[in-house]
């Protein structure tokens, strides 16, 4: 055959061909819609004769991927092995990436042996995969592990994207001083720290209140010409506003315009946040004024979060009224919205009002939350509403929303705080036989209930059960036995329990000694207050608002008081501004 009739029988037979299967198979894999379609295409294309190209079933498999169906994919990936259908690294790092998606990082580790056994080469990619999967399931140790060999032996040469996985999640799981030293490593190596690398370290300094170690961070990437961007910026101006460093956050601001960085969204959000947080909600509706001049949007966060501010402040009409502007300006709602709106007219015990924004949720096409039964749950017990509450749970349950840990706390509080002491010990029964997670706070929320309704023996009875079933008491479950003990008056079981939490290593706190001086004062046994106050004086507490004012009321009516407990001088002689009373008595 000759050129010109070999060159003929190529452009009008096979490359014709085989351009138009290729278009064809593209064309199909872009009509793949659900897994049925895929997993048809993916028959018709193994019966094709020649096979279609690795190409299309990448982007097969990736379409898959892509509508989270993961077993399937790991499924046909298996069975191309079988038939012996060409793999190329990009097929294998969707495998590996499946297994992880799936939390199965050790199948994931096991496709390795595939690359080795086809002679193709391992990538950055394949292990920047794995190091997701390993930091997904949580395993840390050996995430860092794996990075430390891949460096050490020189097996992958770590990228941009590898560092700021492996940083990222350090910082996330709060190993700043690790984080920080990775970013000093990536320094004396060839793959060297971007915008994107500080901006996650100064991120973790920030939120680890090293906010002064954040700035000379900054101020260090900037003199080795590492321009920062908006997420620099923000992380930066997060830190400065929570703690109150407001000049420092304006300065920012102005230095971002200067160098054309503008303020995004998220930025005011961090401000106006920080701002709601210290009680300053006028100053917060104020900036979001000023970011829509700016011509940025506020979206449904920052609404929000000054929402919430107003509602925490009990301004429950500038709340409502910032909500209803939100909705004309076509931001909906999101269920942390109503959220914030129940909790606050809870607070303030405006049932009504809740209920009607809890049955709107559904009709705005928005799913409860457990946070929506839980707030709900806390008002109905709040004012009294025991009946309601036991409905709303059995509503909850229909809905398929299982309570969680703040639900069974929420619901022995109400019970015991409405003296339905019976039914607050049947459910905690049910939850025992059930085996279900009981934690040592839950226990505390029962011993205190038994002993605000006059059932110290019970509370006793539970207390002392605690290590039998595999539960340390902790201060607070300590001082809430102690604290039954003196509303009945066991003052000497009070003292006894108070040396049996220091033989169990438990130390006493503050409130430890301030409920037993209280019990002690109620009583009037003040004559062996004076131990008690040497050991407060000795451990640095110092009188809680509460006893102050206790001891105040009887030195008010027996002076001679005062000369009998002269620590009481000594011990507040820092909080004479506290207690003026003091200094009246003759």
């Amino acid at each position: 055959m000759t050129r010109i009739s070999l060159l003929l029988y190529y452009s009008n037979g096979i490359i014709p061909f085989a351009m138009r299967y290729y278009s064809s198979s593209h064309r199909n894999i872009e009509n793949v819609k659900c897994l049925d379609d895929a997993l048809s295409l993916f028959r018709r294309m193994i019966r094709t004769q020649p096979l279609p190209s690795v190409l299309s079933f990448s982007k097969l498999l990736k379409t898959m991927v892509n509508m989270k169906h993961y077993s399937s994919v790991l499924s046909l990936f298996r069975e191309m092995l079988k038939l012996g259908i060409p793999i190329n690294d990009f097929i294998l790092s969707i495998a590996i990436n499946n297994y992880c998606l799936m939390h199965r990082s050790d199948c994931g580790f096991s496709v390795l042996a595939i690359y080795l056994k086809k002679g193709i080469l391992f990538n950055v990619v394949t292990f920047s995969t794995l190091l997701r999967g390993l930091f997904a399931e949580n395993k840390i140790k050996d995430a860092v592990n794996l990075f430390k060999k891949l460096v050490r032996e020189d097996i992958c040469e770590p990228d941009e994207f590898m560092y700021s996985t492996v940083m990222n999640r350090l910082s996330k799981s709060g190993h700043t001083q690790k984080t920080f030293d990775l970013l000093r490593v990536m320094e004396q190596g060839s793959t060297k720290p971007n915008a994107c690398i500080y901006s996650i370290v100064i991120d973790a300094l920030c939120k680890d209140r090293m906010v002064d170690a954040a700035i000379s961070l900054f101020e260090e990437m900037k003199e080795k010409g590492i321009p920062p961007d908006v997420v620099t910026y923000n992380s930066l101006i997060d830190g400065l506003s929570k703690f109150g460093k407001w000049e420092k956050v304006r300065n920012l601001f102005l230095e971002m315009v200067n160098l054309n960085i503008y303020p995004d969204v998220c930025t005011f959000n961090i401000v106006i946040d920080g701002l709601c947080k210290e009680g300053k909600v006028e100053d917060a509706e104020e900036v979001m004024r000023h970011m829509i001049e700016k011509g940025v949007e506020p979206n449904v966060i920052t609404y929000n979060v000054i929402i919430d501010g107003y509602c925490l402040r009990g301004q429950m009409d500038r709340a409502r009224r910032l909500f209803d502007s939100m909705i004309d300006k076509s931001i909906k709602p999101d269920i942390i919205s109503y959220n914030i709106l129940i909790n606050g007219y809870c607070k303030k015990k405006k049932l009504d009002e809740a209920m009607h924004l809890f049955h709107e949720i559904s009709r705005n096409g928005l799913k409860f939350s457990i946070v929506t039964y839980n707030t709900i749950f806390r008002g109905l017990f709040e004012v009294g509403r025991t009946d309601f509450a036991d409905k709303f749970f059995a509503e909850m349950l229909s809905t398929g929303l299982k309570p969680d840990l703040c639900t069974n706390r929420i619901l022995l509080c109400g019970y015991f705080q409405n003296e339905l002491v019976e039914k607050a010990m049947l459910l905690l029964a049910k939850w025992e036989a059930k085996r279900e997670d009981i934690d040592i706070e839950l226990y505390g929320i029962v011993i205190d209930g038994l002993c605000r309704n006059g059932k110290v023996d019970e509370a006793r009875g539970i207390f002392e059960k605690l290590p039998l079933i595999g539960l340390s008491p902790n201060v607070i479950t300590y001082n809430m036995i102690i604290n039954g003990f003196c509303l009945e008056g066991f003052l000497d079981e009070a003292k006894d329990m108070l040396k049996k939490m220091e033989d169990n290593g438990c130390s006493p706190d503050n409130a430890t000694y301030n409920i037993i001086v209280q019990g002690f004062l109620k009583f009037r046994r003040t004559s062996e207050m004076t131990t008690l106050l040497k050991e407060m004086t000795g451990r640095g507490f110092s009188f809680d608002a509460a006893t102050a004012k206790l001891l105040i009321h009887l030195i008010a009516e027996d002076p001679s008081l005062f000369n009998m407990i002269p620590q009481f001088h000594s011990l507040n002689n820092n909080k004479s501004s506290e207690f003026p009373q003091v200094g009246m008595i003759p």
